[in-house]
């Protein structure tokens, strides 16, 4: 079941919502089995098979999650998490990476035969989820003795499909509060954002994505893809990305917190980083928390000098291309951040004691730098193999030929005529890419690159968890709940739904 589709937003969010509060009325305790019932309802909707493989994930994390809590020797609790760590890698290393592991053996010379596994959905994010939780439990960081509060925890459906990845201590809190009642103020700020993510999505992401798919798509037919055509689809799909996930994140946020629950924030302006570092620091979040804290800092950090450090970044990098996706496009992708963070450290090292400050010609430079080599790096993590990531990242470079699109080719035609020089249409003709396209793009940048983002707009009503780590921009407008902010959302979600002719997945719904 997807957030942008007509059975969810007018049956079941309606009917989980009023269910929630109306029996939250006479017992707290009914009212969120309620909730774990509906969310386990919300993910089962598409396979039901792969709701018991998650019953199962979410048992045996229990038990061991409590066994690890009843105070036992420091070695028996290692067992136990050593334990629960294996059987969530094993559980999630089978159905992501098998097929993925016997296709490059059999590449390398191998016959292994493995029938097609179909990935569950949301395994990685609560996978991870729960190996966080185990590891806060064995470092008496989170406790939980009751099976129901676990189930919440783990299923609570605005943020089990694509995150946020989050904590116990971040959550079960806000849920065992006194007494739950419908506070209208939460209603409002939830709805609004909803509302705004959704227009990215189904507006914003939908929109710009009619101009990705072919490129990449004639990219892996073997077409040759020219420098404009390479360059369009290529900003086309970090575009599209950029607000398939922003939208995802705000309706995350949004649906939270109708039922009073405030998330981590999982994602602020990342293509306004300054460097690669920073970067990370707004895209993903939770998830560059969790492989920091769980994998980087574990591997040893930066305590063992420059070389360990670099050597855990990019170890740290690749296995998180390798968690987005069993392939080798995501092991380079991965590998390529991995290369960006540890020039950019070595940078800061090698300046940390200089007196080389950025006038705003050198920080403009630096957004652009930053930009190109996300973009960059965004093909291998878009392209279906190596050869159609090369035959883009070719074109991007012009090894291909340079295409232009038809209004301006025609322009450049009738001016290279007036010169009394003969052009003839096939040799400057783009095929995907024209000027509507173009001016998509254009304006999209426009919105990524100056505009402020939901939770900024929202600020002063506390949207997320953890928004005080960005400081607020100066002057960056904020919105007041009124009449007319009320129906100027109203008028946003009445169009977004009746733009909902064709409902399409999130991109983070694959990994």
């Amino acid at each position: 079941m997807l957030f942008n589709s007509h059975l969810f937003i007018f049956l079941f969010l309606p009917i989980c919502l009023l269910g929630f509060y109306r029996i939250a009325r006479h017992q707290t305790e009914w009212a969120l089995s309620w909730l774990v019932l509906c969310s386990l309802f919300f993910y089962g909707w598409g396979n039901p098979a792969y709701l018991l493989l998650m019953l199962a994930s979410i048992v045996a994390n229990f038990y061991i999650g409590t066994a690890i809590s009843r105070g036992l020797s420091l070695s028996r609790k290692k067992i136990y998490l050593l334990l629960g760590i294996i059987l969530n890698l094993g559980f999630l290393a089978y159905f992501k990476y098998a097929n993925f592991f016997v296709d490059s053996l059999n590449y390398l010379g191998a016959d292994y035969h493995l029938e097609t596994i179909v990935l569950p959905l949301a395994i990685s994010f609560f996978t991870f989820q729960q190996i966080a939780y185990l590891v806060d439990a064995y470092q008496d960081d989170a406790k939980e003795y009751q099976f129901l509060h676990y189930c919440l925890f783990v299923t609570f459906f605005p943020q089990l499909i694509a995150g946020p990845i989050v904590h116990h201590r971040e959550m079960l809190p806000q849920f065992l509060q006194a007494k739950i009642s419908v506070n209208w103020d939460n209603i409002a700020i939830g709805l609004a954002i909803f509302s705004l993510g959704l227009f990215k999505k189904v507006i914003l992401a939908d929109g710009v994505a009619e101009y990705a798919t072919p490129v990449f798509s004639a990219a892996e037919t073997g077409v040759e893809i020219g420098m404009m055509e390479a360059w369009g689809g290529s900003l086309a799909y970090t575009l599209q990305l950029y607000f398939d996930f922003s939208g995802y994140s705000d309706m995350a946020i949004g649906l939270a917190r109708l039922f009073g629950i405030t998330l981590p924030i999982n994602f602020f302006s990342p293509y306004k980083a300054l460097n690669i570092i920073e970067f990370w620091r707004r895209w993903h979040i939770t998830l560059s928390r969790f492989l920091r804290d769980y994998l980087y800092f574990p591997l040893g950090g930066n305590r063992k000098g420059k070389f360990n450090r670099y050597r855990n970044l990019m170890l740290t990098m690749l296995l998180g291309g390798l968690w987005h996706g069993a392939g080798w496009t995501y092991v380079l992708w991965g590998g390529l951040h991995g290369l960006f963070l540890i020039i950019n450290h070595a940078w800061r090292s090698l300046t940390q004691h200089s007196q080389i400050r950025l006038g705003v010609i050198g920080r403009v430079l630096s957004y652009l730098l930053t930009f190109l080599c996300v973009v960059v790096a965004w093909v291998f993590f878009r392209a279906e193999s190596l050869d159609s990531a090369f035959n883009i990242l070719g074109g991007m470079i012009g090894l291909n030929g340079v295409y232009l699109a038809v209004d301006t080719e025609l322009w450049l035609v009738h001016l290279f005529q007036g010169l009394g020089i003969e052009v003839h249409l096939n040799e400057l003709s783009s095929t995907f890419i024209d000027e509507k396209s173009m001016r998509w793009i254009g304006w999209l940048l426009v919105v990524v690159w100056f505009m402020p983002n939901t939770l900024q707009l929202m600020q002063k009503y506390q949207p997320a968890i953890n928004l005080e780590q960005f400081s607020p921009e100066p002057g960056t407008l904020q919105i007041t709940l009124n009449q007319k902010f009320a129906v100027l959302c109203s008028l946003i979600f009445i169009y977004c739904v009746l733009s909902l002719t064709r409902v399409s997945e999130f991109l983070y719904f694959q990994f």
